[in-house]
């Protein structure tokens, strides 16, 4: 584990930052979220992490767009601080997306960005309810080709059985990042591992749902739903990510349009900002000023 010392001021200077752990129903489910703001009159910002990460994989990286925005980081259901639910759909989560939205004050207006799989069940969000978002930005979220030569069946659950670890300490010590990658910010890793866990009969366990691809109902045809968003869309992904090879940049921008910008990261994996945290911070302000002072280009029916 770091120590404080080798944490550097910008990342102490966001957690720093106060905000408010809420809790919102939706369909039956208690799903919790993080708030920061500092005006009620600004728009909502709204991050989604990806599959078996939590809202706290976003606390230090949300403060760094106060200045514009209100911001809620959401917990899935299966995930975090959220419940568990008896089964887990593409549009279950789009309705917590916007539950959450709606609870926090957002209204019609915000933009939500969204990790991995995060991505892809924001994605059926826009779908779902075309008119609760005016953007997204998917954050190494492949959408891939109808024909895609998958190397692994890809309805084979990522997430690993949990076990129970004797202590805190002897848990923390196993957090790895799923799907598997190096990561030379040992700070960060540190912290979002402390927020993984959870105190269980017998010790400690990870607090996302093992058994939710078990569960999840897979839809088809990402591709189609990309090309028929009716809100602004943009893309950041990771240079040298694996899941986000230039084939599949290529396919997604032909499904868009020009006029969307893609934005990689340099020497940055899949989990780009945690490689790169200040370079993702300085993409996507840049992606939301130009919103904030533009028009659309797309055709957005």
């Amino acid at each position: 584990m770091t120590n404080i010392t080798e944490q550097p001021g910008w990342f102490k200077r966001a957690l720093q930052v106060p905000f408010e752990d809420r809790q919102v129903d939706v369909n039956g489910s208690s799903i919790h979220y993080l708030y920061w703001s500092n005006d009620e009159a600004k728009p909502g910002l709204l991050f989604v992490h990806g599959n078996g990460a939590h809202a706290h994989w976003w606390s230090f990286l949300a403060p760094f767009f106060m200045d514009h925005y209100r911001i809620a980081a959401i917990d899935l259901a299966g995930a975090g601080d959220s419940d568990y639910t008896d089964t887990y759909t593409a549009e279950s989560f789009a309705d917590q997306i916007v539950g959450v939205a709606e609870d926090a004050g957002f209204g019609r207006e915000g933009i939500i960005v969204a990790h991995s799989f995060g991505g892809y069940v924001t994605l059926k969000t826009g779908i779902r309810y075309p008119d609760h978002m005016a953007g997204i930005v998917m954050v190494d979220s492949a959408v891939r080709p109808p024909d895609f030569q998958w190397q692994r069946d890809p309805k084979r659950s990522p997430l690993k059985p949990k076990k129970i670890y004797e202590s805190f300490e002897a848990a923390h010590a196993r957090f790895r990042l799923m799907p598997p990658q190096d990561c030379k910010n040992q700070y960060l890793l540190d912290y979002i591992g402390k927020h993984s866990l959870k105190a269980v009969d017998g010790g400690w366990t990870w607090k996302f749902d093992d058994s939710m691809f078990n569960k999840f109902e897979f839809g088809t045809q990402l591709h189609e739903d990309l090309a028929n968003l009716r809100c602004r869309v943009a893309v950041i992904y990771g240079e040298d990510s694996y899941l986000f090879s230039q084939d599949i940049a290529d396919f997604m921008f032909r499904v868009l349009d020009e006029s969307v910008p893609f934005v990689g990261i340099p020497e940055a994996q899949h989990h780009l900002f945690l490689d790169q945290p200040l370079a993702f911070v300085a993409s996507l302000k840049t992606l939301l000023a130009e919103w904030r002072h533009s028009k659309p280009d797309r055709q957005l029916y």
